[in-house]
């Protein structure tokens, strides 16, 4: 399986399991969400 079969794959399944999956992060704009997805990344849960 080659890494495009294995992509088209994941979307796939998560398309079908997770339509309409949710962010926990609150943002207004893009650049938030992306500081805030860099954040929580860092740090756990109750400290973001």
């Amino acid at each position: 399986m080659t890494k495009k079969e294995r992509y088209k794959h994941v979307i796939e399944w998560f398309a079908a399991n997770a339509p309409s999956a949710e962010t926990e992060l609150h943002y207004n704009n893009p650049y938030q969400l992306l500081v805030a997805v860099i954040l929580s990344a860092q740090c756990t849960d109750k400290r973001v």
